[in-house]
């Protein structure tokens, strides 16, 4: 096997996120009532399963963020215009993913009648749109990433209804929200793209701490300072309470009710309180995994590599277990080809096992994709010369 040159630091944050993420849509499409009932509703969540779902939160940040940084190390060892292309052009083909391949391993549903534009989606604009700005410099990016952060929750107030064109372009910027296209046919905007611009120019900026001439103990010093500021902040402006977030935090009849009401941010869209307490301690993490090498780093390091491949697959195997398991245990597995009228007419609403079943199978799902993915990280590694691997 050639030996790679990639960053391990990078990759390993990524594998982490990715193995939480597979916790998510285990929850998803295991836990009971999941399909319908909100894991942070503070009526009707425990800690434990606001946990489940809070940890989790960390991935698609992470996952957009780390995109960025990865454009730029790719781009330091190419022109701008070459750059240019790979991003423009690998955004369209996420965005054609998103649509054809992702929509269709979530659901099942061959009449695509209720499409989703989730984090792969977001990718793929926010590299469209960041293609079209790496020709500024620097502190120009870094001005513009930290103002679409920093001021998108000012825009908070602007609220569309219906399915008109400005409705339309308004979702897709920034109120998550459906798209009605029939009586049967509808899309969801469930990652409006602005602040994911924003988060994916920030990782781009970012990356030039992981040029090959950077100095080490310099970059670990601004990891450290950039990560312990933005969650010193996120304490700082969820503390103050005015701004920075869709929903305020609330005093509760209890304190455990107390701290997941501060802690549950708002993440369709990203906040900016969403975003500090995750790419802060994520930056964090950075700095303390740089120098760690064992076989714990090792196996998160396989998922990292191979971050599109793994997140197909997964969803696809997920989906099949759960669908088996209505087979096996009872139910109608017709219900787990997900379509618009499964949840018209909350067909789900009392499918499910407990969190303990969803933690089983989690970790289940963990070892059996761990070794497809690293034969595909040792095929990615041994065959740099196929230009195509690079869009997969």
């Amino acid at each position: 096997m050639l030996k790679s040159t990639r960053i391990e630091s990078i990759d390993i944050l990524r594998g982490v996120v990715m193995v939480i993420m597979a916790l998510d849509h285990v929850r998803d499409y295991f836990y009971y009532g999941s399909f319908f009932n909100d894991p942070t509703d503070l009526e009707t969540t425990t800690p434990i399963l606001f946990f489940t779902r809070f940890i989790t939160h960390y991935c698609a940040p992470v996952f957009v963020f780390l995109a960025g940084t990865s454009a730029f190390l790719y781009g330091s060892k190419k022109t701008k215009s070459e750059l240019f292309k790979f991003l423009f052009t690998r955004g369209i083909w996420l965005i054609i993913l998103e649509i054809t391949v992702n929509n269709l391993i979530w659901k099942f549903d061959l009449t695509y009648s209720r499409l989703i534009l989730q984090v792969i989606w977001a990718i793929g604009l926010s590299m469209i749109a960041l293609s079209l700005l790496i020709y500024l410099s620097r502190k120009a990016l870094i001005l513009i990433g930290f103002i679409i952060i920093a001021g998108h929750n000012m825009l908070d107030q602007i609220v569309m209804n219906g399915s008109s064109l400005k409705s339309s372009i308004w979702y897709i910027l920034h109120q998550s929200n459906f798209i009605y296209i029939s009586d049967t046919h509808r899309i969801g905007v469930f990652y409006p793209v602005l602040p994911w611009i924003g988060i994916m120019i920030l990782g781009y900026c970012l990356g030039a701490l992981y040029s090959k001439n950077y100095e080490p103990a310099l970059r670990k010093k601004w990891l450290l300072i950039i990560g312990s500021s933005a969650t010193v902040l996120f304490f700082v402006i969820r503390g103050i309470n005015i701004y920075g977030d869709l929903m305020p935090w609330e005093a509760q009849d209890t304190t455990a009710k107390t701290i997941m009401s501060f802690f549950k941010v708002t993440k369709y869209p990203p906040s900016l309180a969403y975003t500090l307490i995750t790419l802060g301690p994520a930056l964090l993490f950075l700095y303390g995994i740089e120098s760690v090498k064992n076989k714990i780093t090792d196996f998160f390091l396989v998922f990292g590599r191979v971050p599109l491949f793994y997140y197909f697959l997964h969803v696809l195997v997920i989906h099949t277990l759960a669908l088996f398991g209505m087979l096996i245990f009872g139910g109608n597995w017709k219900h787990m080809i997900i379509t618009a009228e499964v949840f018209d007419n909350a067909l789900l609403i009392n499918y499910g096992y407990s969190l303990f079943v969803v933690y089983l199978v989690w970790i289940g799902v963990i070892v059996f994709l761990y070794f497809p993915s690293k034969k595909y990280m040792i095929y990615k590694a041994n065959n740099k010369d196929k230009w195509w691997l690079s869009y997969l």
